[in-house]
């Protein structure tokens, strides 16, 4: 597995996989409307097909997941890339990673206990609020669990 920067030849890949993943290449995090299509990223190539994609923002000294995409499950690609994204952040200056999810995704919950992150915060409603910003997020959740609330993680990194 390699991975690298996202780079404009991999652009129309990741903002379709993103359109296909999460009803489109918008995404809310915490009040704010992300365009994908335009975030800084790595990708993920196994036999040099793109099979992940990790989209973040940095802010001072944090960094943002926005976006994080396996095409496949359980074959390392989204430990790699957030493997990698901690060496990027650490270069970068940033304190902690974080990103948040919602309630009702389960699996993405467990990916990151499972890696040592914490859940550091609950925003009881806040999706309710995000459908203002983007109101293609369904009302139920893949497991058939209404979708209300973002939950944050984090993951603490040292300073080089």
């Amino acid at each position: 597995m390699e991975i690298r920067e996202l780079e404009d030849a991999h652009r129309s890949w990741a903002t379709g996989l993103v359109a296909e993943r999460f009803g489109s290449p918008r995404i809310v995090s915490r009040a704010r409307l992300h365009d994908s299509s335009s975030l800084p990223g790595l990708v993920a190539f196994i036999d040099g097909k793109p099979t992940g994609l990790l989209q973040y923002r940095i802010d001072g000294a944090e960094c943002e997941i926005v976006v994080l995409v396996a095409t496949t499950r359980r074959c390392g690609i989204g430990t790699a890339l957030l493997d990698s994204l901690s060496e990027l952040a650490r270069e970068a200056g940033c304190r902690r990673i974080w990103l948040v999810t919602t309630n009702d995704n389960r699996t993405a919950q467990d990916f990151y206990r499972k890696r040592g992150w914490a859940q550091s915060a609950v925003y009881p409603g806040a999706v309710r609020d995000a459908r203002i910003l983007k109101p293609e997020i369904p009302l139920i959740g893949e497991q058939g669990i209404p979708v209300e609330d973002e939950i944050e993680f984090e993951c603490v990194v040292s300073r080089v």
